[in-house]
């Protein structure tokens, strides 16, 4: 993907349709828009997946909540959630292999009646799912339940057993954005849209500003599709200040654990807790992610980020279930995202569906794809490009269910060996150029033999070398530090303290690349360093940290 290239496309040429948001949705509409042959334009006011969608539990799921509410409501609603689910969740894994794979989740129970009920539950999830590649789950003695995960509690009953799918959410964006590219869209990050030009009563132009450069222009298409997420109705009202809001944005948190908590490749799912949420402990690399919350959140001027009361809801939800209960000076980092939950009568944003839906607008003919969830994204996508041929005139039919993502279409794990062989680098990088670039992982590689130097590591903690940060400003349109950090990699997400550590070498990469001059290198060091500070902060860990050290 070449930035300037498809910014100089989107002033030059009339679009079929233009999408505002490289989300989950947005980008996989562009694509579905794409591989049927319409023009597309693709543009964000921040990074591919900067948002929402890169701050997801990491699941791939039919919804075991969903469908516990469906049974006991007899919510049909809540049943095709699931289905819908469910029969994406294969979908997902297919087309991106080396993104998303199955995970065994473990639910600790306490009474027999309770392992019959939540077995009874995730038998009927099995049988929902249909034949499908991912084992089945069962129900563990507490031996064997205390054997997959050893730091569980001495005092359950046993544990349920069942699958769902974990993906690397902020890079199948980008996989999403990358394929729509290669299938001819025109995709550009930090682009925001600062108003519209109507003609005979339907949106023909949007201009847009380039967050990069303060540069103003317009692009020109016959339909706009919104898929902001919870920030539609700015869009939505810019385009015609008369509409009712339609979403109430709810904020969901994680916060970071050392991996050491669960020693398992097991997730674990805690069905209940003491405000009826549901959270999950999952592995995630070298660490667990713990979450997530679910509360009203009106400032979306202001990044969600960890706070303290929420680690301690998180940490008490963890105690019942766990052995030894970790202390806060053990949290490593976190991450808030928003859910765009679609406004409804109900009060609480725990009951809200997440389905979605494709709103046209009369008055201006901007079409809106509102809620939904990452699982259904593909679904999602092609229901609002179905409509988007409406407008068209256009028979073309949706072809993304069996279309490989950039980086799944040859991939094999066990490739790694073959990359071993002909680049000379150890077993740690090439298992993670496998799973992180799939079968593109040749081309980084590649790069280490042009220049030697780019071969080093950036740090003895993790498997990053530096030739990765050229592959991913020339392939991946990474033009910030956090572009690199928090989403190309995911080390913002996972630990603040090394992300702090390794942005220095990270900036003068990107500076030699991009031709930063060396006092906008050092402003960018500064202030991405700050943002981490303060995360710790807002957290309330620093004071624990130096408890800590000082203990």
């Amino acid at each position: 993907m070449n930035r300037n290239d498809n910014r100089k496309r989107l002033q030059q040429e009339l679009f079929d349709v233009c999408i505002i948001g490289a989300g989950a949705s947005g980008a996989g509409a562009a694509l579905d828009a794409a591989l049927r042959g319409y023009r597309v334009a693709l543009i964000d006011r921040g990074d591919i997946s900067g948002e929402t969608s890169s701050r997801s539990t990491k699941l791939i799921h039919g919804g075991v909540r969903y469908l516990e509410q469906a049974i006991k409501k007899l919510d049909l609603a809540q049943l095709k959630q699931v289905r819908h689910g469910l029969a994406e969740r294969r979908t997902v894994i297919r087309n991106a292999p080396h993104l998303a794979h199955p995970l065994a989740l473990l639910t600790p129970v306490f009474s027999w009646f309770e392992g019959m009920y939540m077995s009874i539950g995730l038998n009927l999830y099995a049988f929902f799912a249909g034949h499908d590649s991912f084992p089945k789950g069962r129900w563990l003695n507490k031996a064997d339940a205390l054997t997959k995960m050893p730091t569980l509690t001495n005092q359950m009953h046993s544990a349920v057993l069942y699958y769902d799918g974990q993906f690397n959410d902020a890079r199948y964006a980008l996989a999403l954005a990358h394929s729509a590219d290669e299938a001819g869209a025109a995709v550009v990050n930090y682009l925001a849209v600062t108003g519209f030009k109507q003609e005979n009563g339907s949106i023909t132009t949007a201009h847009v500003q380039d967050q990069l450069t303060d540069e103003t222009f317009s692009i020109r298409a016959k339909v706009f599709l919104n898929c902001t997420g919870p920030y539609a109705d700015e869009i939505r009202l810019l385009a015609n200040p008369t509409l009712d809001r339609r979403i109430r944005p709810s904020k969901g948190v994680h916060m970071v654990l050392p991996r050491e908590i669960l020693r398992s490749d097991c997730a674990m799912l805690i069905p209940k807790t003491a405000d009826g949420r549901v959270v999950f402990a999952i592995p995630f690399g070298d660490k667990v992610f713990v979450g997530t919350t679910d509360d009203d959140y009106t400032d979306l001027n202001q990044e969600p980020v960890l706070e303290p009361a929420e680690i301690d809801y998180l940490l008490d939800t963890l105690r019942p279930y766990l052995a030894k209960t970790p202390d806060k000076n053990q949290v490593q980092a976190g991450f808030g995202g928003i859910r765009p939950l679609i406004l409804s009568s109900r009060t609480d944003t725990k009951t809200l569906l997440r389905d979605h839906e494709v709103e046209h607008d009369s008055e201006s003919g901007l079409l809106s794809l509102l809620g939904g969830k990452w699982t259904t994204y593909r679904v999602m996508a092609q229901d609002a490009i179905d409509r988007v041929a409406e407008r068209l005139g256009s028979s073309a039919k949706s072809t993304t269910e069996r279309h490989y993502l950039v980086g799944g279409a040859t991939y094999r794990f066990e490739d790694w060996q073959l990359l071993q062989q002909r680049f000379d680098l150890p077993t740690d990088i090439c298992q993670h150029l496998m799973q992180t670039y799939g079968d593109r992982a040749e081309q980084v590689a590649r790069l280490t033999v042009e220049r030697p130097v780019l071969r080093e590591k950036l740090t003895e903690h993790r498997p990053f070398i530096s030739a990765e940060v050229i592959y991913q400003i020339r392939q991946e349109m990474a033009v910030t530090l956090r572009d690199v950090l928090a989403r190309r990699w995911r080390l913002e997400l996972s630990d603040w303290t090394l992300t702090a550590q390794i942005t220095p070498q990270v900036a003068q990469l990107m500076a030699d690349e991009l031709g930063w001059d060396d006092e906008y290198c050092r402003e960018q060091i500064r202030a991405y360093q700050t943002l981490l500070r303060s995360f710790v902060a807002q957290a309330g860990l620093a004071a624990e940290r130096k408890a800590a050290t000082r203990v």
